[in-house]
This record gives C-alpha cells, structure tokens and sequence, in this order.
C-alpha cells in the first residue's frame, strides 16, 4: 500500500516537473524570439527586412549593415556619452554607497534604526517630476552629465543590500584588525571591501544596466544633441521614425537602395545590446550570491 502511494506520488511528480520544464521552455523561446528576431534581421539582406513571415536563419549572413551603422557619427556620441555616465556612475555609486552603507551594519550606530527608516521611507515617496527638474536647473546642472548621475547615485534599495551584505561578515575579522591598531577606515578598505566583491559585483551590474538602458533623464535635461546618451539616439530612430540623417548618410554614400530602415534599427539595437552582454559574464559568478547574502543576512 505504501509502495503504491509512493509509485503514485512520484510519478505525479515527474508530471509536474515535465509541466514545469515546458512553461520554462514556453517562457524562454517567448523571451528570445524578439532578440534573436533582430539578430536576424540585423544580418540579413536589405530585402529580408520586407518580407513576410518568420525568419529564423538570414538567407544570407551579411555584416554590410554593420559597417554602414558605424558609420553613423550619432550613433558614436551616444555610444561614448551613454559609456562615460555608465562607467562614472558605477564608480560614484559604489564608492558613495558602500560608504553609507558600512556604519548602518554596525550596531553600535547612534540612531542606526530610525536612519535606517528614512532610507526605506525615500523608497516609497518621491519629490516628483517637476520638483527635480526644477531642482536641477536651480543646481545648474541642466545640459550636464552630472544631472544624469548625481540625482540617482545613491540608491536606497542598494544602500540596503550592501548593509546586509556587510552585516554577515564575521566581527572577529574586525576585532582582530582593530587589536593590531587598523582604524575605521583602513579595516573598510583592507577587510570589508575586499571580502565584499559578490554585493559589490552585484550592484554595478544593476547600476551599470541602469545608466546604460536610461533615456527619459536625458531627454529632460539634456537638450544639446552632442551630449545626449545613446538610448535617446535609438528612441529618435525607432519610436520617433527619424530617419532623416541616417537616409542622408545612405545618398551620400550611394545605398540608398542596400539597406532598409527597418535594417538599421535592427542592427542598432544590437549594437547597443553588445556591450552589456559582454560585461555580464565577467561579473555572473559573483551575482547570485551577492544578491542571496545581501537580501537575506541580517
């Protein structure tokens, strides 16, 4: 009797685990196929992007699309400004979060749970549209990259992660350090940050792909077309249709007739995905478990 129930219960189970791999599946092959659709589309002739019905493999692999978005200067400034705010952002962000973030692991703190309450408290209420903008111009940041970085350097949800983070490390490694005369400052350089690269790691990542995938900031605060970042440059193409300067580009070099709008988009927004997909691996190993210890110590 008892043999057959659990014949009965584990097969059960291998139906909900084949149920389960197939809305897996389902899910996954739902999230790909925009992407790879443009992988595609990026890679084929200029005549695939006018056909009809699904392409899962270009009928010819071609990189002239490539080579002719490179040759947009647009793309280039967007490219360069979207890397700079990433690359300033991800620094300023971990310097100036990591550092809030180590005395609200401690304690000791004076007032450490109601700072700890005013930092929640700013993840649930906000100023507004208008407030920052105003406050932006009043700054003089206005048409500045600091108006794209400064404002969300430092995150409260980040702050919280990290605080965590630093609260499961061992105090003994703290005690011992300060026995041999290490003050605040050099045990927070020489043990924490150092035992602290999975939350660290974790953390740029989130703030890099947010600088990266960012637009509305800068179409607010940014009104000279050389400072703008590159999702701005892609939203003018692909939301907005202008075309206007990629289509001059094309009669000046004599291709009008090579490559289709459509084409372009495709292959521009895949440039603009490379970088973070090269990025990512470098930093995979350190992500799950910086973001399992960070959210779940403490």
């Amino acid at each position: 009797m008892v043999s057959s129930q659990q014949t009965r219960r584990s097969v059960n189970e291998k139906l909900f685990d084949v149920f389960l791999y197939v809305i897996i599946l389902l899910m996954m092959v739902i999230t790909l196929f925009p992407f790879w659709n443009q992988v595609v589309i990026s890679l084929s002739p200029g005549s695939l992007a006018f056909s009809t019905g699904v392409q899962l493999w270009p009928s010819r692999v071609t990189f002239d699309s490539y080579v002719m978005a490179m040759k947009y200067q647009s793309l280039w400034t967007g490219f360069a400004n979207s890397g700079i705010r990433a690359i300033v952002g991800v620094v300023l962000s971990l310097i100036l979060t990591s550092m809030f973030a180590y005395p609200l692991s401690k304690k000791g703190l004076p007032f450490n749970s109601l700072l700890t309450a005013f930092i929640i408290f700013t993840m649930l209420f906000k100023g507004g549209l208008i407030p920052n903008y105003i406050l932006i111009k009043k700054l003089g940041l206005y048409n500045s990259m600091w108006a794209l970085i400064l404002p969300g350097v430092i995150s409260a949800f980040n702050v919280l992660i990290m605080r965590n983070f630093f609260k499961s490390i061992p105090e003994g490694l703290e005690e011992s350090a300060k026995v041999d005369g290490a003050g605040y400052f050099l045990i927070f350089w020489k043990i924490v940050l150092p035992l602290s690269k999975p939350v660290l790691a974790t953390v740029a990542l989130w703030v890099a792909v947010g600088h990266w995938n960012a637009w509305f900031d800068s179409l607010i605060y940014i009104s000279d077309p050389n400072k703008q970042v590159l999702q701005v440059v892609l939203r003018k193409i692909i939301v907005d249709n202008n075309m206007d300067e990629l289509n001059a580009m094309l009669y000046r070099t004599d291709q009008s007739g090579a490559f289709s709008g459509r084409q372009l988009q495709a292959t521009m927004i895949m440039m603009s995905i490379i970088p973070m997909l090269l990025v990512y691996p470098f930093v995979q190993k350190y992500f799950v478990k910086g973001i399992m210890i960070g959210a779940l110590k403490g």
